[in-house]
């Protein structure tokens, strides 16, 4: 493709990682369906094992079709280098490993997905990983819970399914004071409409299940680190500053410097936690990158629309859209989401957890299912379901208290959205 900096977003997020095949010509990413890659010689093989040489060995460290979306991913996001994983869940998962040890902290947003407050606060114990919630409104929180034992800083560009926007910058500024980096989830917005490194995130993690796949068809997730972290300052991060016993004394910063940590995820994550994405997964995840900028400005606009729609509808209470003008976050909203707010967001019923389940009970066009980001608008009721194992105090904190519904608007026409919505809150109202 040449000098991929000097292309557009829309032009990357078609043709970055991504070369005709050299051996057939084929213009589509191949989809390399082998578990494993024949070695030149001996030489080649000890190279390639002792991180002497890149190249690919076995697809759950390394895989051609897989190795194309990660390069894609991390063009997008303005990163150095990706790792992709099995699923969102699993990005998180690898994203700490590097830096985490039994009896350390890292400090999150308690503005998350219902799973991933799930995911920090219960089974990360289980590796002696501990989590300290803060509201992220005011970004300050973050600074009053970090310790010495604090070892990264976790937010969500937008949260699900509250519709926070975060403020990257002044969380990330906290962060590196600390002398650690900060991690933003930034599945709801994707690169299309935010991208947090420019604002001095460190490492993005993603759920590429939801927007950057975008079908409703693959199941993924991506890391993707910035280069902009100095992982020598302090000695907090010694699996990536000291010698590796695994790889006969190597130090991934000596060796690879701004490469360190995506080197580390795929070397020890990927070799030892093995959550590897199917290659037929990152083909499709591939395909639906290519239009990305396309889908994401129409989930946009027609979120606006029809979250403007809802402000005026007698069975609603509230409407939580970024994109909204009377919004709290909405100058939040525009310094970091200037061309829109995502699809995602969350509206409260006048008559609580009866009506909210009556009205996805009544949709027709939307579908009713445990997923975001698809072309499809989708809905559900957070309380009942995605948020079901937490408290109710839980529920309302992450935003999905007893009477909210949560939209994941598409890319259908705006009046048919409506017309839908309309009918399903006559009828469970």
């Amino acid at each position: 493709m040449g000098d991929e900096t000097n292309y557009g977003f829309a032009t990357r997020s078609v043709h970055a990682g991504a070369e005709p095949d050299p051996t057939t010509g084929a213009r589509s990413i191949p989809i390399t369906q082998s578990t494993a890659f024949v070695f030149k010689d001996a030489d080649h093989a000890a190279a390639l094992f002792g991180l002497e040489q890149t190249g690919f060995i076995y697809s759950r460290l390394t895989n051609p079709t897989v190795s194309a979306f990660q390069a894609r991913v991390a063009n997008l996001e303005g990163g150095v280098g990706g790792t992709c994983t099995a699923s969102g869940h699993s990005a998180q998962m690898l994203a700490l490993f590097a830096l985490m040890n039994p009896g350390d902290e890292f400090v999150a947003s308690n503005k998350l997905y219902g799973g991933s407050i799930t995911q920090f606060g219960h089974s990360f114990k289980k590796f002696g990983w501990n989590v300290v919630f803060v509201d992220p409104v005011d970004p300050e929180n973050f600074r009053k819970a970090i310790t010495a034992k604090t070892k990264a800083v976790f937010t969500e560009s937008l949260a699900n399914p509250g519709g926070v926007v975060c403020d990257i910058e002044a969380i990330a500024n906290i962060a590196h004071e600390a002398g650690v980096p900060c991690i933003v989830d930034n599945t709801l917005p994707s690169p299309a409409l935010c991208r947090p490194i420019e604002f001095g995130a460190d490492i993005i993690v993603h759920s590429t299940t939801k927007f950057i796949s975008g079908h409703g068809n693959a199941m993924g997730g991506a890391v993707v680190d910035s280069g902009n972290f100095d992982w020598s300052q302090n000695d907090k991060f010694k699996g990536l500053t000291e010698n590796c016993e695994a790889y006969h004394g190597l130090n991934f910063y000596e060796t690879f410097g701004p490469m360190a940590y995506t080197v580390y995820c795929h070397a020890v994550g990927l070799r030892d936690l093995g959550p590897a994405m199917s290659p037929m997964n990152a083909y499709l995840s591939i395909t639906g990158a290519e239009t990305l900028p396309l889908r994401m400005q129409k989930h946009a606009d027609n979120a606006l629309a029809v979250a403007q729609w809802l402000q005026q509808n007698d069975a609603v209470n509230w409407v939580s859209y970024a994109g909204l003008a009377d919004s709290p976050f909405y100058s939040l909203a525009q310094k970091y989401c200037p061309k829109g707010a995502g699809a995602v967001f969350t509206f409260g019923v006048k008559g609580g957890y009866k009506v909210g389940m009556g009205v996805v009970d009544n949709c027709k066009l939307f579908s009713h299912l445990a997923n975001i980001g698809d072309t499809r608008s989708l809905i559900i009721h957070p309380a009942s379901t995605t948020h079901r194992q937490l408290t109710e105090e839980q529920q309302i904190s992450a935003g999905a208290g007893p009477d909210v519904v949560r939209l994941s608007i598409g890319i259908e026409d705006a009046e048919d959205i409506i017309a839908d919505l309309d009918q399903a809150l006559q009828k469970a109202s």
